[in-house]
């Protein structure tokens, strides 16, 4: 056995002997998590460059962030999550000169981008025909899905490697997304080089993906920014999904965000061999708000799921969440992980 290293990464190697002479075969790797900092950045943003995924926070959860106009970096992106390559990724921009080259913005577009960026909203746009993003990206589609996002880790590595980072959650596809650095060594350890660490993120709950249109925004999955916000913001009525029953954004997947153990909803107590994940006062397991504060139980959200799917019980009972605000954004969740 020979080890080597390369940018402070432990690469492990067989030796395989053929006619005299020594190979390599099949390096293996563990993934090492890295606390934020300038160094840590700069070994990311090489990786980047040379075509790897890197997990990354953002204020939402954390991304397993690759280089969007390389597309064996985004088919990499693909296959250490085994996500379907239908189902197209989000691209984070460091700032609106950079989303302009990728994408066609309409008034309504720069109106949401004006009020919302940086920060938890992914608009879905007409992607430019120069915009030298992989296909990979857009999975058919003559749509990009574009966020500049608020976290500084996320926008540093972009400026850092100098490219836009195609990034969906750093988990394996459908299971619960990761909103802590050890969430993501859970789910992909040996699938990713490197994890910058930065602590858990603020929202809990990935970004809204919204669809602007000349007479409507479409909201393609809730989240931070609810449909009264992007009512206000844009002037415009706002309409739930696309009408088409067609994957035009992430995250529409029936089956998604989802433990390894059954989840049943709206429960008012816990039964035999079930894990009680409760909202406001109540006898639970772990309680996502005391206060009954739908912010505060976003941001707790798939870190209570992750605590549920490791614990000794069976199954995994969740209380009612209201609808209001970001609650939306928590059933849309805790609905496709029951499915």
């Amino acid at each position: 056995m020979s080890f080597s290293c390369r940018n402070g990464l432990l690469l492990e190697a067989t030796e395989v002997y053929i006619a005299g002479t020594v190979t390599i075969a099949n390096p293996a790797y563990s993934t090492k998590s890295c606390r934020y900092g300038a160094e840590a950045l700069r070994e990311a943003a090489l990786l980047i460059r040379a075509g790897e995924p890197v997990a990354v926070p953002t204020e939402t959860v954390y991304g397993l962030a690759a280089d969007a106009t390389d597309s064996h970096a985004v088919a990499a992106i693909y296959s250490a999550k085994g996500r379907p390559s239908f189902n197209p990724l989000i691209v984070h921009v460091s700032d609106r000169a950079m989303a302009e080259r990728l994408a066609d913005f309409s008034p309504v577009a720069m109106r949401l981008a004006d009020r919302f960026w940086p920060g938890p909203l992914t608009l879905v746009l007409p992607v430019r025909t120069d915009s030298g993003l992989s296909p990979l990206v857009m999975a058919g589609l003559p749509t990009v899905a574009l966020r500049l996002p608020a976290h500084p880790a996320m926008r540093a590595l972009i400026r850092e490697s100098g490219r836009p980072l195609a990034a969906p959650s750093a988990n394996r596809s459908g299971s619960i997304s990761p909103t802590r650095a050890e969430h993501v060594l859970a789910s992909l350890n040996g699938k990713v080089r490197m994890i910058l660490d930065e602590g858990p993120t603020s929202e809990g709950v990935e970004s809204t993906i919204a669809a602007p249109d000349a007479d409507q925004v479409r909201l393609l999955r809730p989240g931070p920014v609810t449909a009264a916000m992007l009512e206000e913001a844009s002037g415009l009525p706002v309409v739930i999904g696309n009408g088409a029953h067609k994957i035009e954004a992430p995250g529409q997947l029936e089956s998604h965000y989802a433990p390894s153990k059954p989840v049943r909803l709206n429960a008012l107590r816990a039964e035999k061999d079930e894990y009680l994940i409760g909202f406001g006062l109540m006898p639970c397991h772990i309680n996502l708000s005391p206060d009954a504060n739908v912010r505060e139980a976003a941001a707790s959200l798939f870190a209570a799921l992750h605590i549920a799917d490791a614990s000794a019980a069976v199954k995994i009972a969740v209380a009612p969440v209201p609808m209001e605000g970001i609650g939306a954004a928590i059933n849309d969740r805790l609905k496709r992980a029951a499915a």
